[in-house]
């Protein structure tokens, strides 16, 4: 017997664990240009899950968390039979999710960059000229997007004014403040440890009708790292997430719209290596010592 399967994302699972409760398993798939490949990256579900637990014990000041605990002790006993939960599941709260991203950037990059090359802003707001790609912004900005509907689709960059159309202006404000010093936090206490934090995506959601944090929390699949070190305006420095994935795709002349094609294994080395190492870097810690060291489940 194990817990209802409620849902399946690129990277999570999703359980019903009663009690107003869910259980998120990360996998190890890994997914580039909106195509999952068919080979896992070991380890990946436990660095995002180890990762977030991280993030939520240092900024459960900030504002309230879904996270119930990561420990598998902690878990319903059904969730046993489900493969690779130990040290890739949470038991969270179940929350009642903004219908938007809430993307807060410290550096020009990515498809802020990009928007700006073009017409001079960064979700429509006018930024000033002259600014190079990866440069450090004068203070971390709110930039929200929309969620892209399930089974296809993109997010799309919007305004503040359009988020609080969609949410409302006090819930978009409060989001705003959340987000701003969580990233300002966890971008201050990485460069400590060398590396940089160029912007990263938060989840919000009401539970008891107060807003908190959800889903992961600065992990190297929704925050851009970079090695401090290697930082440079005008140039994109290497990342700690997929990078690997997406530059050997790109060199295979795949159309991204068919099936991937297989990755091979030192492009899945490679990843493995720079989620471990972001993890190990940012936090102190060693991979080895969270739950579920020896389990290969993906």
């Amino acid at each position: 017997m194990t817990l209802p399967h409620i849902y399946s994302g690129k990277v999570r699972d999703i359980y019903d664990a009663g009690e107003g409760q869910l259980l998120m398993v990360a996998s190890d798939r890994i997914s580039a240009f909106d195509r999952v490949f068919a080979e896992p990256v070991p380890d990946k579900g436990r660095v995002l899950t180890a990762m977030t637990a991280f993030w939520d014990e240092a900024l459960r000041d900030v504002a309230p968390t879904h996270l119930v605990t990561a420990d598998p002790d902690g878990f319903p006993p059904e969730a046993a039979s489900i493969p690779g939960v130990a040290g890739r599941g949470m038991l969270v709260r179940k929350a009642e999710m903004l219908p938007i991203e809430c993307i807060v950037r410290g550096y020009l990059a990515g498809s802020a960059f990009k928007e700006y090359r073009a017409s001079g802003t960064m979700h429509g707001t006018r930024l000033a000229e002259g600014l190079l790609e990866s440069e450090r912004l004068a203070q971390p900005v709110f930039t929200p997007s929309t969620k892209a509907e399930v089974g296809g689709g993109h997010d799309e960059n919007i305004t503040f004014a359009e988020a609080s159309i969609l949410v409302g202006v006090e819930v978009a404000t409060r989001a705003r403040e959340i987000c701003c010093i969580a990233y300002q936090r966890g971008a201050e206490r990485a460069l400590l440890q060398g590396i940089i934090v160029a912007d990263t995506k938060f989840e919000l959601g009401f539970i008891d009708g107060e807003l908190a944090i959800c889903d992961e929390i600065l992990t190297p699949d929704s925050s851009r790292f970079w090695p401090a070190d290697e930082w440079k305006p005008g140039s994109a420095p290497p990342s700690f997430d997929k990078q690997p994935v997406r530059d050997w795709a790109e060199s295979t002349g795949w159309d991204k719209s068919s099936d991937p094609p297989p990755l091979p294994p030192e492009v899945v080395a490679a990843t493995r290596e720079r989620y471990v190492e972001a993890y190990e870097q940012i936090t102190g810690k060693k991979l080895a010592d969270w739950f579920g060291g020896s389990d290969d489940a993906s």
